[in-house]
């Protein structure tokens, strides 16, 4: 950018270029990690074709073409079946009204949304607060989120996952977290489409959100009465058999069962134990109750989120990896806080974060499918659970709390607003004609400067 001194010559503003090449490196940084992530996804990526979206889609389409209850249906070549309540196959008519192809598109492109709104809440306001670039923040995490591998198994899958993430963030951060009068109803949906989201109603009365937590479990309840009233043999058969069929969802021992009872379960495959089991959970669910009722009081929405999404993935009597995606804002948070810790701290947190995404990253537990018979390896095929008890003890809780995401929007509104304001304040300056109004103001003293060479001392 370019000007013209006082003395005619062409003059350059100092900062333009070196801003102008800080962009094109950070332009290229990001084409190069992008790079690095499609090389990482095409080369180590596993390839499921969709799967679980192919239950869905083949559930729904004969539930409503044969009539007949959606758990008698089983995909071709497998032995999985439908294993949501008949509220989720509601809510999934309309994908499976589509061409095949089309769901895909329409599944994967909902997830990668949602994906980047989550991204967005917890990335923008750190990027602020640190003075980064803000669109280059962003794209750094959506090319690390790309690799993180309960992301990208949820994406391979077809899983709604993150529509349940985002639906429960929503719901918690912009209704409960500002006491709105709807604060609950999301919640009570995504619990009413799956049931590990349930844990957040528990989550709403250790916190004693009384209001928010009835009408969650109103909305649960209503959702699940529409059910029964619109397909009452599938309501049935899930409540009396499908629910407490744990082999429909295939062997509790099974590698990807990345619980405390897929733990406990691959202790001893053939009869695992289930008075520890329950046990574990206990303790679990004590450990965070203490620590979600410490986020609350101070104000630590976030914290108290991430840390039952953790909560929910550890009692589970089954968690895929993909179910893991519940763990990626904890590490997000940890991030956070080791951006604002000083000395000794910081470099711990920073460590405990970079380590925690990079086995989340790595696939690591597939290394031991089926072979977790000695002490060392059964450690190694629970690195996900290790790694989500270490979340849940040691996620920092932050006092005072972050400020709320809100919705861009209303910020943008806000912002408007504010120069409408502005703007009123500068045209009551000006008369009708634009001309700037007198202004009286008191008489200022007139002190004499001295120049140069001259005293204003009197002799």
């Amino acid at each position: 950018m370019a000007g013209v001194g006082r003395t005619g010559v062409v003059t350059r503003i100092a900062g333009e270029p070196r801003t102008g090449r800080r962009t094109r490196w950070r332009i290229a940084a990001v084409v190069l990690l992008a790079a690095a992530s499609t090389a990482f996804l095409l080369g180590f990526a596993e390839r499921h074709g969709f799967f679980d979206l192919r239950v869905y889609y083949g559930a729904v389409t004969y539930w409503l073409t044969e009539g007949g209850s959606l758990y008698d249906f089983i995909l071709a070549d497998s032995t999985y079946g439908f294993t949501y309540p008949p509220f989720a196959a509601i809510v999934m008519v309309p994908v499976s009204l589509l061409w095949w192809h089309l769901a895909i598109v329409v599944s994967v492109s909902a997830s990668v949304f949602v994906t980047g709104v989550i991204l967005y809440w917890l990335v923008d306001p750190v990027a602020r607060r640190e003075g980064w670039t803000r669109w280059f923040a962003f794209a750094v995490a959506v090319c690390l989120a790309a690799v993180f591998e309960p992301l990208r198994e949820t994406l391979l899958f077809g899983q709604v996952n993150m529509l349940l993430v985002a639906i429960v963030a929503v719901d918690l951060l912009l209704f409960v977290g500002k006491g709105r009068a709807w604060g609950g109803v999301g919640i009570g949906l995504a619990t009413a489409v799956k049931l590990t989201p349930g844990i957040f109603i528990v989550y709403l009365l250790v916190t004693r959100r009384w209001r928010a937590a009835w009408v969650s479990i109103g909305t649960a309840a209503a959702a699940t009465l529409f059910a029964l009233a619109v397909a009452p043999d599938s309501t049935r058969v899930f409540w009396t058999d499908a629910l407490w069929n744990t082999d429909r969802v295939g062997a509790l021992a099974f590698i990807s069962n990345q619980s405390l009872n897929g733990a406990v379960a691959r202790l001893n495959p053939a009869h695992p134990s289930t008075v520890l089991w329950l046990a574990l959970v206990a303790a679990a669910l004590v450990a965070w109750a203490w620590r979600v009722r410490r986020a609350v009081a101070v104000g630590d929405e976030m914290t108290g989120f991430a840390l039952t999404g953790i909560l929910g993935c550890l009692i589970s009597p089954v968690t895929w990896v993909h179910h893991l995606v519940w763990v990626g804002p904890a590490v997000l948070l940890l991030l956070d806080n080791a951006l604002l810790a000083r000395g000794r701290r910081r470099g711990g947190l920073l460590a405990f974060a970079i380590f925690s995404y990079l086995l989340l990253c790595s696939r690591l537990v597939w290394s031991f499918h089926d072979a977790f018979g000695s002490p060392v390896a059964w450690f190694f095929s629970n690195s996900y659970v290790w790694i989500s008890i270490a979340l849940l003890l040691a996620l920092p809780i932050r006092d005072p709390a972050p400020a709320l995401p809100r919705w861009p929007l209303r910020r943008r509104r806000q912002a408007v607003t504010q120069l409408g304001e502005l703007d009123r304040e500068l045209a009551g300056l000006l008369d009708d004609k634009g001309a700037p109004l007198a202004v009286e103001r008191e008489p200022v003293p007139l002190v004499e400067r001295p120049r140069p060479g001259v005293s204003l001392q009197h002799p």
